[in-house]
């Protein structure tokens, strides 16, 4: 390697940004001024970068919150308002449903304060800031330091500042790396753990469409659900739900336009995807197009199929398995769009032309030969070695733990060790078993042995059939031997003798834990055979395998970036804040069809189909629509707006998301992707990508008509600003202040009813 070739390397890598285009990516809001603003503010954006994101003013930031880890939600009012997807709010929804009361069918929307429920164990997170730390992280590293030694000195450095961030508990912090560990950035949260369930429509709407609609477009789904953020009288979060807890006052909360959207309005996504794997290498994608999106497929449909059998037999059951089949059917839809989306637009052969390009560039330079020349040849020897545990991997994750009698057999864990080191300690073993008994209470609501014993027949049983012989846990070789290679009579028998099929029973071995009474147990044994064999014999190969990897991943990365010096990556997806941004846009989805942007109540009315209920609608909804009752939220046609796309770059755990317009206003809510690019986690098309949203409109109408629930609408900040930013002359900016927010304070009146009133000169962040 040439002297102070990595020297070199760091410093382009730092200057990149300056003289770069952004095209597509999920961006770091602390980077906006310098990487996005020109360019967001060429597509219609008249926000300033300060406005967006700022540490020590109120900013954008600060009305976007990650909800329950897993979604996007965003405030729509001074007192703590939260609006995100009816799919984030479905488990909520769900556990508050009764056959008596099926709110989840019926829809609600709390009329008061007191109504609102509780969901112990949801909370929100909520940025406070974010810093740049690669320098310290990486300080005294060079390529020549040993991958143990590094990853030692990285992970204990990330754990030392995500601690130090933290303020004793004050808040949530954690240092994540980005660019396959070439850069490591601190994100600091406050947490509220007080979300109470405000309201969703009817499952009919929020869910309309059901499994053949999602991943589509057009779409005509009112997802969305209401939730409030509750904190102590002095605004300060606390970690669980309080009976004198009092609205939060968000520093910042989003106005709602009225005014709708037009072909090539500026439209940003603020939130927090999950994972993106843009830099994933040929190998990599050809291993998941091959065998893991397959293995999936076929395990899910599986699982889905006969739970579905019994939820179509049993209104009580469908209740109770209602959100696990939604979120096990979500993604086993987009892992077949993925493969096809694959299949149809080569994303593997792009790859590994642009694999070719790098190589012939590495080879040009022996310095960049001696820093990246064996990155790619190891990956792919990396690969070719993970291929042969990767169907173990897969079956132990979703044919296992696809049953719930393994995962809850997981749960028992903690206990079977306290009882095996230490079976006379009293205390902890107290503890062990106080630890299970919500999570068990939780586990037996939504649970029917009948049907997970099918389950476990069937997929236990592919498991048997599919995974090589040599890599297949002990209790397979039982079966044989036992059960004449019947998965189904061995699962008779474990249905049979397990404790584990019955809350009674699970609380009666809790009053009086034994380890033999466990170790016997044929549910925890088949758990237990299954855990040790992949723990012991398939994780330490991949783990091996993986260990090479991740430096040649980094090396990998490093030298794309550098050899395309010209172009701004972002970051793949991790589950921290990113803001997206692009332009309202319809497509062609393939040859001689091509969508519209938008869709109208009109398509509800066509698709209305009273047989089938995924395409049910509320006979309030039917009655409302037919006579046009669409009121203020009714668009300049007198039509009623139900849902847009946009060019946005997102992905899951962007669910939820505010769209958000131009001046900073809120206009749709994100909550899925189209089947023509369900390849965008792999690799981004901007002819095909494209972000479907709810209208705002169309919320608003199903809360105020539909619901009933005007009050709702009444609490948050209604705008109507003329003509969108990036149609025509630039519209006046908005005349509502966000931080006017910061003026209000809290007060609770001697009945304990909360009131929010305005300071008379406070200052304005």
């Amino acid at each position: 390697m040439r002297k102070n070739h990595w020297a070199k390397v760091l410093l382009l890598t730092l200057l990149l940004p300056l003289a770069a285009h952004a095209d597509e990516g999920m961006w770091l809001p602390l980077f906006v001024k310098r990487l996005n603003q020109a360019d967001m503010q060429k597509k219609g954006l008249k926000l300033t970068a300060e406005e967006i994101y700022d540490v020590n003013n109120a900013s954008l930031k600060d009305a976007v919150v990650q909800l329950g880890g897993f979604c996007t939600g965003e405030f729509v009012s001074k007192q703590g308002l939260l609006l995100t997807n009816h799919h984030c709010g479905y488990d909520a929804l769900q556990t508050h449903s009764t056959p008596q009361n099926n709110i989840l069918q019926n829809g609600f929307f709390a009329a008061t304060p007191q109504e609102e429920k509780t969901n112990p164990g949801l909370f929100v997170d909520i940025l406070v800031r974010m810093e740049d730390v690669t320098g310290k992280v990486l300080e005294g590293i060079t390529p020549a330091t040993p991958e143990q030694e590094r990853t030692a000195t990285v992970q204990k450095r990330q754990k030392e500042m995500a601690d130090a961030a933290k303020e004793n508990g004050q808040y949530v912090a954690y240092v994540r790396d980005m660019f396959g560990g070439n850069e490591y950035y601190l994100f600091v949260y406050q947490r509220f753990g007080d979300v109470r369930l405000v309201g969703a429509p009817p499952e009919a709407v929020g869910k309309f469409g059901g499994d053949t609609d999602n991943w589509m477009w057009p779409r005509h789904t009112g997802d969305f659900s209401m939730f409030r953020v509750y904190a102590d009288k002095n605004n300060k979060p606390t970690a669980q739900p309080q009976a004198d807890n009092v609205p939060y006052v968000p520093k910042k909360h989003l106005p709602v336009s009225l005014q709708g959207v037009s072909e090539g309005d500026f439209a940003m996504v603020f939130g927090f995807p999950g994972r993106t794997q843009r830099f994933l290498p040929a190998a990599g994608l050809q291993l998941t197009l091959d065998q893991t999106n397959p293995a999936r497929i076929k395990l899910r449909d599986t699982r889905l199929k006969l739970w579905k059998e019994d939820m179509d037999q049993d209104a009580a059951l469908r209740l109770k398995y209602a959100s696990k089949y939604a979120g096990i059917a979500n993604y086993w839809k987009y892992f077949i769009g993925q493969n096809e989306g694959m299949k149809r637009l080569k994303t593997v052969q792009a790859k590994q032309a642009e694999e070719n390009s790098l190589m012939q560039w590495i080879a040009q330079d022996q310095g960049r030969a001696q820093q990246y020349g064996e990155a790619l040849n190891t990956i792919n020897q990396a690969y070719a070695g993970i291929r042969q545990y990767n169907l173990s991997t897969q079956y132990v994750n979703e044919a296992a733990f696809g049953t719930e009698i393994v995962t809850l057999a997981a749960r028992m864990m903690p206990l079977y060790s306290t009882l095996k080191a230490t079976p006379t300690d009293k205390a902890a073993i107290s503890k062990a078993v106080a630890d299970l008994k919500e999570p068990v209470a939780e586990y037996f609501k939504d649970y029917s042995a009948p049907t997970d014993k099918k389950v476990f027949a069937a997929l236990m049983g592919l498991y048997m059939q599919d995974v090589p012989k040599d890599q297949q846990p002990d209790v397979f070789q039982t079966v044989q031997k036992q059960y004449g290679g019947s998965m189904q009579k061995y699962a008779d028998y474990v249905f049979s003798n397990s404790f584990l099929t019955s809350e009674a029973k699970v609380n009666a071995f809790l009053n009086n834990p034994t380890l033999a009474k466990l170790e016997v147990d044929p549910g925890f044994k088949t758990y237990q055979s299954v855990y040790t064999d992949y723990v012991q014999n398939i994780l330490p190969k991949v783990q091996g395998l993986n260990a090479g990897l991740g430096r040649a991943n980094r090396q990998y990365v490093a030298a794309l970036r550098e050899k395309n010096s010209q172009k701004v990556y972002s970051p793949d997806a991790n589950s921290t804040i990113r803001l997206s941004y692009g332009t309202v846009r319809p497509y062609k989805g393939r040859d001689a069809v091509a969508y519209d942007y938008k869709t109208t109540a009109q398509g509800i009315l066509e698709k209305e189909d009273a047989t089938n209920p995924e395409f049910v609608v509320p006979k309030k909804e039917l009655e409302l629509l037919k006579m046009k009752d669409y009121g203020r939220f009714a668009d300049k046609q007198g039509n009623l707006p139900v849902a847009f796309i946009t060019d946005n770059d997102i992905t899951g755990g962007n669910s939820g998301s505010p769209v958000i317009n131009g001046r900073g206003e809120l206009i749709g809510i994100a909550f899925d992707g189209n089947w023509e690019a369900m390849t965008g986690d792999l690799a981004y098309d901007p002819e095909l990508k494209r972000c479907i949203n709810v209208d705002i409109r169309y919320v608003l109408w199903c809360i105020e008509k539909l619901g009933g629930a005007k009050s709702l609408v009444d609490e948050m900040t209604i705008v109507n600003n003329g003509p969108n930013p990036g149609v025509g002359p630039a519209a006046a900016a908005s005349t509502v202040d966000m931080s006017d927010v910061e003026k209000m304070k809290v007060k609770t009146d001697k009945g304990g009813k909360t009131k929010i009133k305005r300071k008379k000169d406070a200052a304005m962040l």
